[in-house]
C-alpha cells in the first residue's frame, strides 16, 4: 500500500501541497483522504487544490473543502475486472480498495499491473528436484536461478503483475532456503505464507494444510514451470464458463504418416488420410472454487489429477484451459538447459 499517499481529514490544504510536493515520484500525485475511523472520505489531488485556490481557499483551510468527494474506488467482494478496465482506460493509475466498512486495505497502482484477480495463489515447491541433481543437492529446484533470478521468483513476480498479493508457498525439501529468500513477502509489498509439509503430500494435497484464503478462487501451480501465461486470460475463462475448476493445457499434437481406416466393427465407414490429432497434457496450473477444496483429504498423499477426477465423478464442471502461450516444465537436465536460452528472448 502506497501510505504516504493517505493523508488525514484534519490537515490542512498547505499539508496537502507539501505532503504532495514529498512524494516520491511524479506520476502518484494523488492523496487518499481518511477520517479519523481511517475510513475514506475523499481524493485530493494537485488540479484539486490549484481549482480550490483560484477560488481563493486559503491555504490554512480543512482540505475536506478541497477534496473529491465523488471518488473511484474498488471495494473487497464487490468489483469487476471491467472496472479495473475502465479505470485503465481513463488513465486513473492509483484506485483505493476498501473493505465493507470503507477503510483502505490497499492502494493499487494500476500502472504497475496487468489487473487486479480476485484470487489466493498457491505454489507447490517442496519436491526434491532428483532428476536435476546434481544441482539440488544443496539448492532446492524453485530458487534454480533462469538467467538473473530463480524459478520461483519468475512465478510470483508474474502473479503480482495481475495483482495477486495473497502467495502461500508450499514447501518441504530444503525449505529454509526458500522461506529465507522471500521472507514474508514485504520486500515485494504482498503477503507470503508457508504450508510446511512434513512428508510429501502430492500435488495438490498441501492445500488441505491452509485454513484460510481471501478469495473465492484460487489458483494452485507448480514452481518449476517458466511460463509468460496470461493469468487474467485463463481467469475469464473459468468464470465465463462457470467451472467449478479450470485446467491449464498444453495442447500437443500428433500426426499420423497413414491413411487412417475407420471401422464399425468390420465395415469401413471411412478414411481419413495422414491425419493430426490434438491431445491435452496438463501445464500444472489450476484455478479452484474455494469450496472445492474441502475434498482434499487431510494430510495425505493426493494429486491434483485425484481432484481432477473426484470432481468429474461428483459432477462438477471441470474446464480445460488450452495454454497457447510459452511454458515449459523444468524437470530435466536440458529443460534447465533450454529455459537459459529461451529466458534471453522472453518478455515477463
Amino acid at each position: 500500500m502506497l501510505k504516504e499517499n493517505i493523508i488525514q481529514s484534519n490537515c490542512t490544504v498547505k499539508d496537502a501541497l507539501i505532503k504532495l510536493n514529498n512524494l516520491p515520484t511524479r506520476d502518484s500525485l494523488t492523496l487518499f483522504v481518511v477520517n479519523k475511523e481511517n475510513k475514506l472520505i475523499g481524493t485530493l489531488t494537485d488540479g484539486d487544490i490549484r481549482r480550490s485556490l483560484i477560488n481563493n481557499l486559503p491555504v490554512e483551510s480543512s482540505i475536506e473543502k478541497a477534496m473529491n468527494k465523488n471518488f473511484k474506488f474498488l471495494k473487497k467482494g464487490d468489483y469487476s475486472l471491467e472496472q479495473i478496465n475502465i479505470f485503465k482506460k481513463n488513465e486513473i493509475d492509483l484506485v483505493p480498495f476498501i473493505d465493507e466498512d470503507g477503510s483502505i486495505i490497499k492502494i493499487l497502482d494500476l500502472s504497475k499491473i496487468t489487473t487486479y484477480l480476485p484470487i489466493d495463489a498457491v505454489l507447490m515447491a517442496g519436491g526434491e528436484g532428483k532428476r536435476l541433481k546434481p544441482l539440488t543437492d544443496k539448492t532446492p529446484k524453485p530458487l534454480l536461478k533462469v538467467g538473473s533470478k530463480p524459478i520461483l521468483e519468475y512465478n510470483i513476480d508474474r502473479l503480482i503483475s495481475f495483482g495477486v498479493y495473497t502467495i502461500h508457498l508450499s514447501i518441504n525439501y530444503l525449505g529454509d532456503q526458500i522461506r529465507e529468500y522471500f521472507g514474508n513477502g514485504s520486500g515485494k509489498n504482498i503477503k507470503v505464507d508457508y504450508v510446511e509439509e512434513n512428508e510429501p503430500y502430492g500435488t495438490i494435497g498441501s492445500v488441505s494444510i491452509i485454513k484460510k484464503f481471501n478469495h473465492e478462487h484460487v489458483l494452485v501451480m507448480n514452481s518449476d514451470l517458466l511460463t509468460n501465461i496470461d493469468f487474467e486470460d485463463m481467469f475469464r475463462f473459468y468464470t465465463d464458463n462457470s467451472a467449478d475448476m479450470a485446467v491449464a493445457c498444453i495442447p500437443y499434437q500428433v500426426s499420423l504418416p497413414y491413411g487412417i481406416v475407420e471401422n464399425n466393427g468390420i465395415k469401413v465407414v471411412g478414411i481419413k488420410e495422414k491425419p493430426t490429432y490434438t491431445y491435452y497434457s496438463n501445464a500444472g496450473i489450476y484455478i479452484i472454487k474455494r469450496e472445492m477444496l474441502q475434498y482434499i483429504p487431510e494430510h495425505k498423499v493426493f494429486n491434483a489429477t485425484d481432484l481432477i477426477e473426484l470432481l468429474i465423478a461428483k459432477g462438477k464442471t471441470v474446464v480445460n484451459y488450452p495454454v497457447l502461450c510459452y511454458w515449459l516444465d523444468i524437470g530435466k537436465h536440458e529443460d534447465f538447459l533450454k529455459a537459459q536460452e529461451d529466458i534471453k528472448h522472453l518478455k515477463f
